[in-house]
């Protein structure tokens, strides 16, 4: 039997956990990875479903690859992810081209799926229940020098606009002895920066009754592994204890970075939302933050166009940017999800407001930011080093302690040498909006 694989991951590191998981399984059933579709036997999409955007773009992906399912039929196309948890049987006739869809309670067996072929789709009704453990083998996707760790799934905050509960159900805490195992596991494969992952880390452990679940965990994991750099993603802003930046403060592995999804400032907007705060209770926030941790990084992400945003409402966001210097910023605009108590909201903003919405904060933001990344030139910066450029092949990359891989900027190493996976000490020579330019120091030069 032919045993070739041709895999696309779509959407966020959360998901790219389980086409790692998927990735194992079958390569421990004898599948091996190919870079031309072409060649494969198993053409496998792990999907992005919780907006309608993501949705369409699993789509056009899914239909691209069932072009080359109609020039060789022996080919197999298997679907799995969000889109399929959500939409379930109903693809089945929207989506002939299919084989098998796969979703998220089943992705695990995947292999035994495929041997068995005994049915077109594998998916439970309703959102999910699974919960990996350490048990689970992964096949990192990422660079062997940094990965993720998924210590949650699903979510409790049921914002009004989002999807997550209902496919990917009520939160579920891994055991922390459980999380410091896999993070050794990939400490001994060379990890160098490891990113804490959910749909919300601030909520970790609170379906176990746990008080501070993250800064525990976060303890055990500084205590029983040695990997130097930790990174905090998807931090709730009511979340964030005092406890959590004492600790940040005492430890400088945890990383001076906190990704703070905020969504708006004006208070009309999110409650409507369903966000549990207020802009006061943001400002404050900040001025913790900048109070405990004055050298933290900060990013968050902001939604224009929600039913009944005003111009006031967005130019209030724009202001509430100037004056809080946040170092990454992304912008993304509003889309109706059915299913979401938001889709029945009234005074809809079209399509061409959106944009220029969000136009207008991206480029507030991309004033901010070249201020910003301007006081790092003449510095001494630690870096972890990425390998050869994107842009060019006479340029190493890398990126700070205050960039997250692939949603900040990058710094381009324009002098001296160094492993991919090092991390080295470098002088920024340039700023630009989203990068920076620099040296390896030379005393730390080795070779790549």
């Amino acid at each position: 039997m032919n045993k070739s694989l041709y895999l696309v991951s779509l959407g966020c590191p959360k998901n790219l956990v389980d086409t790692e998981v998927m990735l194992a399984a079958l390569e421990a059933d004898g599948y091996q990875v190919v870079e031309n579709p072409q060649e494969a036997h198993v053409l496998l999409v792990n999907t992005c479903g919780f907006i309608q955007s993501a949705a369409e773009e699993a789509v056009d992906v899914i239909l691209e690859l069932a072009a080359y399912k109609e020039e060789d039929p022996g080919k197999q196309l298997v679907v799995t992810g969000c889109l399929v948890q959500r939409y379930g049987k109903d693809l089945v006739t929207t989506l002939p081209e299919v084989d098998l869809f796969i979703g998220l309670d089943d992705f695990p067996n995947i292999a035994s799926i495929l041997n068995g072929k005994e049915t077109l789709i594998a998916v439970k009704a309703g959102s999910a229940t699974y919960l990996m453990d350490s048990s689970v083998p992964r096949r990192l996707a990422t660079p062997f020098f940094r990965s993720y760790l998924k210590i949650t799934e699903g979510c409790n905050n049921c914002c009004n606009y989002c999807m997550i509960p209902s496919i990917r159900g009520r939160l579920r805490s891994r055991r922390v002895a459980d999380l410091v195992q896999e993070a050794q596991r990939l400490e001994a494969s060379g990890v160098q920066e490891l990113s804490l992952i959910a749909q919300d880390l601030c909520a970790y452990g609170q379906d176990a009754g746990m008080q501070d679940g993250l800064v525990t965990l976060l303890k055990a994991l500084l205590a029983h592994t040695s990997i130097p750099w930790l990174r905090l993603l998807y931090l709730y802003p009511t979340g964030i204890s005092n406890t959590l930046m004492q600790l940040m403060q005492e430890q400088p592995r945890i990383l001076p970075y906190m990704d703070i999804p905020m969504q708006h400032v004006s208070d009309p907007v999110l409650r409507a939302m369903g966000r549990r705060y207020q802009r006061r209770q943001l400002d404050e926030l900040l001025g913790r933050i900048r109070g405990a941790l004055p050298h933290c990084a900060l990013r968050s992400t902001f939604m224009v166009g929600f039913p009944g945003e005003t111009a006031g409402n967005v130019q209030e966001l724009v202001e509430a940017l100037q004056a809080w210097q946040l170092d990454h910023v992304g912008v993304f605009a509003y889309q109706d999800e059915a299913e979401c108590a938001a889709a029945k909201l009234a005074e809809k903003i079209s399509e061409t407001e959106k944009e220029e919405r969000v136009e207008q904060v991206m480029a507030a933001q991309a004033e901010v930011s070249t201020k910003i990344m301007r006081k790092y030139i003449g510095s001494v910066q630690p870096v972890l080093v990425e390998g050869y450029s994107r842009e060019s092949d006479l340029l190493l990359e890398g990126r700070t302690r205050f960039q997250a891989p692939d949603i900040d900027g990058c710094v381009y190493i324009s002098a001296g040498q160094a492993n991919a996976g090092d991390i080295v000490s470098l002088r920024v020579t340039e700023a630009h909006v989203y990068d920076l330019v620099g040296e390896v120091l030379e005393q730390e030069a080795g070779s790549i």
